[in-house]
């Protein structure tokens, strides 16, 4: 039986290194790669926001599309899309992924990582990513360097800071989870929803919410991802919210909502698993 424990806990750790911070650290004189991208952060973003913001639309609006016609009209009226694309737009449907690939012209998801005992990783599936792609969100709670997260970030791999210090709690387990659901619920606004729970499940509706699951890169698997910090802009619809996989912790919160994507460094195709530097952040 305690062999047995033994080896449950061993596995466990091979897996959660990859996500240890401390352990990462002593190892990058042994990752010459990581090391030399950890020397080259960069200090202007990689794609500019309105890039950036640009392919969310476009994903966003034909997942709303995809969903029926009781979000149809809501989009017809407050994006002022022509009739034609919005007729047009009606026919995409299909699983989120399809929708991403009709969208941006490929997809992603999860699936088992090619690291050795790594756990999940995240695949390109389909189609082409082009260098400079907004290829995934980084979801989850976003607290400022001020607010409470000792309890949250225990044992818990899927906390991101950023360069100003703010965090994203992207762990889909446990009181991380129950955080999340309870600040989303919070923060409706009549019949919308302002952030995507949906992430918090095997199924997310954004098929983009899985940015918490890409590895660490390594001396073989070199990054072809970055992340970069982006701030949700105060004119982004509204209706289109419900699909943002981040949430603030404090309602009072003055600063706008931040997200972090995932940014492609090449062309990337359909079957490499994607791979960032846990610490390069583009800011």
């Amino acid at each position: 039986m305690f062999r047995s424990a033994l080896q449950t806990l061993e596995n466990k750790w091979r897996s959660y290194r990859h996500r240890f911070v401390p352990w990462m650290l002593l190892n990058l004189s042994k990752n010459e790669k990581t090391l030399r991208q950890v020397t080259e952060r960069c200090k202007d973003k990689l794609v500019p926001d309105v890039e950036v913001s640009e392919s969310l639309l476009r994903l966003f609006r034909l997942l709303i599309l995809s969903h029926g016609a009781d979000h149809r009209h809501i989009l017809a009226a407050q994006t002022h899309l022509p009739p034609q694309v919005t007729r047009g737009e009606q026919q995409q449907g299909g699983s989120p992924q399809e929708v991403m690939f009709q969208s941006l012209g490929f997809s992603i998801d999860r699936r088992p990582s090619s690291l050795p005992q790594a756990g999940t990783g995240v695949f390109v599936t389909k189609g082409f990513v082009p260098q400079g792609a907004t290829v995934a969100m980084y979801p989850g709670t976003v607290y400022q360097p001020y607010e409470p997260i000792l309890l949250q970030s225990i044992r818990n791999p899927f906390v991101f800071r950023c360069i100003d210090g703010i965090l994203v709690d992207g762990n889909d387990r446990s009181i991380s989870r129950m955080v999340f659901r309870s600040c989303s619920g919070r923060d409706r606004l009549g019949p919308f929803l302002m952030s995507d729970t949906s992430w918090l499940t095997d199924a997310p509706l954004n098929p983009l919410a899985v940015g918490q699951y890409v590895n660490n890169c390594s001396n073989e698997r070199a990054a072809n991802v970055c992340y970069q910090e982006f701030d949700v802009p105060d004119r982004f619809p509204i209706e289109l919210r419900q699909f943002v996989p981040n949430v603030n912790y404090s309602q009072d919160t003055q600063r706008p909502l931040r997200c972090v994507v995932l940014v492609s460094l090449r062309d990337i195709t359909a079957g490499e698993e994607l791979f960032s530097n846990y610490y390069t952040i583009v800011h």
